[in-house]
């Protein structure tokens, strides 16, 4: 579980196709210390196992239906991305829950001069973002200004900007969202309605 707030910019080292998967390693000195084989680094947002470490650089498969759902695939040598570490249990939860499952893509539609953005998103999302709520673009926190029917806008800080991916970033870009995944239990549960008079409390059936 991580907070959506960015540790540090990293940079792809270098990438490796692999037929319906890619290998990426990654340099983030701040990330990579102390962390072993099978932890957890959120990569813009998308979380990766972490295959090797070494040298404040760390390796990571992404297979096929993360390329598909994410914008890792565009990534090339070179490109700045957004890193976190999990969340420690106990730790100060600073941004909000994000699981680094990439629900699906946006694009930069505008970006205006006093750091707001407009990004549209599939409308199978936007029914999940709601004005005041939050949202993780590229694994970032964000709080949602105006929600639409196929955008939504978010204003950042100038500290989000320098230390950030989408600080460079501009219209026609793409951005791996993750929305709220409260909202998302709070749609299954009114769904399926009222248990029936067979249920038993904690979900099961007798």
């Amino acid at each position: 579980m991580f907070t959506g707030i960015v540790e540090e910019l990293g940079e792809v080292v270098a990438v490796e196709n692999l037929g319906e998967s890619s290998r990426f390693r990654l340099r983030g000195p701040v990330v990579t210390e102390g962390v072993r084989h099978g932890d957890s680094i959120a990569v813009n947002g998308v979380c990766l196992t972490v295959v090797e470490s070494s040298g404040g650089e760390f390796t990571a498969d992404v297979i096929a239906e993360t390329l598909r759902r994410s914008s890792l695939g565009a990534l090339a040598v070179g490109s700045r991305v957004n890193l976190e570490r999990p969340m420690a249990l106990g730790g100060r939860l600073d941004g909000h829950l994000v699981q680094g499952h990439v629900d699906g893509t946006g694009t930069i539609e505008e970006r205006a001069e006093d750091g707001t953005f407009r990004i549209g998103l599939p409308r199978e999302l936007a029914r999940y973002v709601v004005e005041k709520g939050s949202i993780t673009v590229d694994g970032i926190s964000l709080t949602v200004v105006e929600a639409g029917d196929a955008h939504f806008t978010v204003s950042l800080i100038p500290t989000t900007l320098e230390l950030t991916t989408l600080g460079t970033k501009g219209a026609g870009e793409p951005v791996n969202l993750e929305v709220d995944v409260l909202a998302k239990y709070v749609e299954r549960l009114m769904s399926h309605g009222s248990p029936g008079a067979g249920a038993v409390p904690g979900g099961g059936v007798r």
